[in-house]
């Protein structure tokens, strides 16, 4: 009998990106994790009250070679299981949480960019995309630390 596959004997954890609508900042997020800490994790996003993928998410991640276009709004009950971490990335969807039996939940909130761009009157797509950049930035650069941030004895490497 040959030896056992040592990569199929441990799968990678699970991490679900949760915001209100599923349509930006966990799109972003799920976006980056794949791109950038694919082999590390196996990650998804949904939103609470799933509304359609925001065009200038998609546009702002393009800026940066990340194709999230195909993506849909999910609700977490679309997605398959099990969870190992759900990660709150807006206020409402912290505070509106799911139970996901066995999922540690983490909350990084990050500012809502289409309410940014309306604070700010952005009358056009040019005007509201400084929003959807910074975020986007601010979601990279936390991405970047998974999954040590999660999984404090794991390597991100």
């Amino acid at each position: 009998m040959p030896p056992a596959d040592p990569h199929t004997l441990t799968r990678l954890p699970s991490v679900m990106f949760l915001c209100t609508g599923n349509s930006c900042r966990s799109q972003m997020a799920e976006g980056f994790a794949r791109a950038l800490r694919g082999h590390l994790l196996v990650p998804s996003s949904a939103g609470t009250q799933p509304h359609g993928l925001n065009p200038l998410a998609v546009r702002a991640m393009a800026e940066v070679g990340i194709d999230i276009s195909s993506h849909t709004s999910k609700h977490p009950s679309d997605l398959p299981g099990p969870i190992d971490v759900v990660v709150t990335v807006c206020d409402s969807a912290h505070e509106s949480c799911p139970v996901f039996p066995g999922a540690r939940i983490v909350h990084v909130g990050f500012d809502d960019p289409p309410r940014l761009a309306r604070e700010h009157h952005a009358a056009s797509d040019e005007q509201a995309l400084p929003h959807y950049r910074r975020v986007r930035d601010q979601i990279r650069n936390f991405i970047l630390t998974l999954p040590g941030a999660l999984f404090p004895t794991a390597s991100t490497h």
